[in-house]
């Protein structure tokens, strides 16, 4: 008996349990980032943001759960049906599973794989299909000028965004993102982390996640005066929900990369107590937390770009910055004998 249950009946059991150790927490956080940016934009702009449904307004996002779960699902006249439910879940579902290899602390992660940077950039690269097919199923111009929108300020941003991966890649020699943390450790704490030698490319990847995840002042997919909400504007109820959590989930996953790949990961600011008595899944929900006020902070503070200036951005600054980046960094890396040993963290 002890040997059926250890052998086939727990293992599964296990990933099960790891899976939902990540999801639930994931959702709670969704939820509660949609009234953590309706409070800091309000405070930006001198006002309260949701203050009456619940202490502080703190059951509000509940409250909205709640309002969109009871809604009814429309679905237009003369859309495709199967594929136009189907969008959604797959914008919803792209945003978890990248999840899978975020490591939380040393050994902490559900798959320790060795190509974790092109799972993550492959992830990010499905993501544009939910946003396409959902524009198409629509039977809507609106909406498919939206996706549309969306693809091509998607694909654009992620060339730059794989450039910067690469960069990060010759400085570990490791697809691992454990590696790519541990690369990081250090007497110099925070000094020692990629954000400071890859300044530059720290930059380029944050404004590109920003793009990315069709945020402010990058929303162009949106764009309320022209396309009315975009490749979601048929889009109601749950179904509507589902796009909404993925884009939330989305940003917390670009804060988790951007943490991981510049900002040390798990790792605390300075190797010394009382620092390293704080658990390490900590450290990275404090840095996540950090850059997400950072998106919301640049959603209140910077108007929207135009189209012409988001994809002028995109291909004709960020694309030959980056690239120019990387050759200096390859460069730097041969000629002063810095090329790093490829290991796996474990």
């Amino acid at each position: 008996m002890a040997e059926l249950w250890y052998g086939y009946i727990w293992p599964p059991v296990l990933i099960v349990l790891e899976i939902m150790a990540i999801i639930v927490p994931l959702l709670l956080m969704v939820a509660w980032l949609t009234y953590a940016e309706r409070k800091v934009i309000g405070a930006i702009q001198r006002r309260k943001g949701p203050n009456v449904v619940g202490p502080f307004g703190l059951l509000q996002p509940l409250a909205d759960g709640a309002k969109l779960f009871l809604k009814e699902t429309v679905i237009p006249s003369g859309a495709n049906r199967g594929v136009f439910l189907l969008a959604p879940m797959i914008t919803f579902l792209l945003s978890l599973v990248a999840w899978a290899v975020i490591p939380f602390g040393r050994g902490l992660v559900v798959a320790n794989i060795n190509v974790g940077i092109l799972y993550l950039f492959a992830i990010s690269s499905l993501g544009v299909y939910g946003i396409v097919m959902a524009g198409w199923a629509s039977n809507s111009k609106y909406a498919f000028l939206g996706a549309l929108r969306s693809a091509a300020q998607m694909v654009s941003y992620e060339v730059s965004i794989g450039f910067v991966m690469i960069s990060v890649l010759l400085c570990v020699g490791s697809l691992n993102l454990s590696d790519i943390v541990l690369a990081q450790a250090g007497r110099f704490g925070l000094f020692g982390w990629f954000w400071l030698p890859l300044l530059p490319m720290f930059v380029i990847f944050f404004v590109s996640g920003l793009a990315e995840t069709n945020r402010a002042p990058f929303d162009l997919p949106e764009a309320e005066a022209e396309l009315v909400s975009g490749y979601n504007v048929e889009y109601s109820a749950m179904t509507f929900a589902l796009f909404f959590l993925g884009e939330y989930a989305n940003m917390i996953l670009v804060s988790a990369m951007t943490s991981i790949l510049f900002l040390g990961g798990w790792l605390p600011p300075f190797p010394i107590a009382p620092f390293t008595w704080i658990p390490t899944p900590l450290w990275l929900i404090l840095k996540i937390c950090a850059v997400l006020f950072v998106f919301l902070w640049v959603r209140a503070a910077f108007p929207r770009y135009r189209y012409d200036q988001l994809m002028r951005l995109g291909w004709k600054v960020f694309l030959p910055a980056s690239l120019f980046w990387l050759v200096l960094i390859a460069g730097v890396l041969v000629a002063f004998g810095w090329t790093p040993v490829v290991g796996t963290a474990t």
